[in-house]
């Protein structure tokens, strides 16, 4: 592969190619996360982390359906203090850029999360503003432009790192909440977040999450995802991140052309193990030179002007 055509810079954060681990996804240690990028990630994404430990939700916190998954995990972590620990040991093995997402309750602990995460050595942050199943954040405060415009603001003046805003498709108008984050000085957007979902059991009649509502993702959401980066890309000029649905190098591809610069990958690694981002790449290096473009950022947004 040609890896200067595959090469992204997300606001002057250079991948190597672009793919990255989606955060939620096997992303609490540092022995998973160099897996994942030895295996050709070109970028990772820890899961969400906060200024203290949150146990979570107990089990069943995921169910398979036939388009995806649904999960309500409820943002289980083991607090920055100590997951600051596994971001040391995270870049001390690994070769690609660490990037932690973070979550709170105020402006100020994302701030404080933010802080502890870049001293610790992650290369950027992702605020998920955008988790659909934990009252009194992710959703809420990714809902509420007042509330946003405050989150962002406060991280960017806590660190000099890139700030990725995950956004959440829960809304009325995705372009809208897009704006408010770059215009508070968001580096770049991370579109998608998971769209609320749950699954009843016939046989009980019960929901089968404990948290009864969860998150889906998936292929079901690549469509949505689409669409959402689609709209954004027309009203916002920072770099986009596409996630949602990305199995192979086909719906990577439509992402870009729709206006991603890059693409999280989630479900299909937990389906299908982590050579699907190195199946990713080889597919996007075949799909531009048979395509004659020299660069992927040739094909980023081309369906805008076609």
């Amino acid at each position: 592969m040609n890896t200067g055509r595959l090469a992204v810079d997300l606001a002057g954060l250079k991948l190597a190619n672009p793919t990255m681990l989606a955060s939620g996804i096997l992303g609490y240690s540092a022995e998973t996360l160099n897996s994942i990028a030895e295996n050709g990630a070109g970028a990772v994404v820890t899961k969400s982390v906060g200024l203290k430990p949150r146990r979570g939700y107990p089990n069943p916190t995921v169910v398979q359906v036939d388009c995806g998954l649904i999960n309500a995990m409820g943002l289980p972590n083991p607090g920055i203090t100590e997951f600051a620990a596994e971001i040391r040991k995270t870049k001390a093995a690994i070769n690609v850029p660490l990037i932690v997402s973070v979550y709170g309750y105020s402006e100020d602990e994302y701030a404080a999360v933010a802080k502890k995460a870049v001293e610790a050595g992650a290369d950027a942050i992702e605020l998920n503003v955008s988790c659909p199943h934990v009252k009194d954040t992710g959703s809420e405060i990714g809902q509420n432009p007042r509330v946003l415009d405050a989150v962002v603001k406060a991280v960017k003046a806590a660190t000099d790192r890139q700030v990725f805003v995950k956004l959440s498709p829960n809304v009325t108008d995705i372009t809208e909440i897009a704006g408010v984050a770059a215009k508070a000085g968001a580096d770049a957007l991370t579109v998608i977040n998971t769209v609320r979902a749950m699954a009843i059991d016939a046989e009980t009649a019960m929901p089968i999450l404990s948290n009864e509502r969860g998150g889906l993702s998936g292929s079901a959401m690549k469509p949505i995802a689409v669409r959402c980066v689609y709209d954004v890309y027309e009203h916002v000029k920072v770099p986009i991140v596409g996630c949602g649905g990305v199995a192979d190098w086909r719906d990577a591809v439509e992402f870009l052309l729709a206006g991603a610069s890059a693409v999280q990958i989630g479900t299909a690694l937990a389906l299908e193990g982590p050579e699907v981002f190195r199946a990713v790449t080889r597919g996007i290096d075949k799909y531009l030179r048979r395509k004659g473009f020299k660069s992927v950022n040739d094909v980023v947004g081309l369906s805008h002007r076609n």
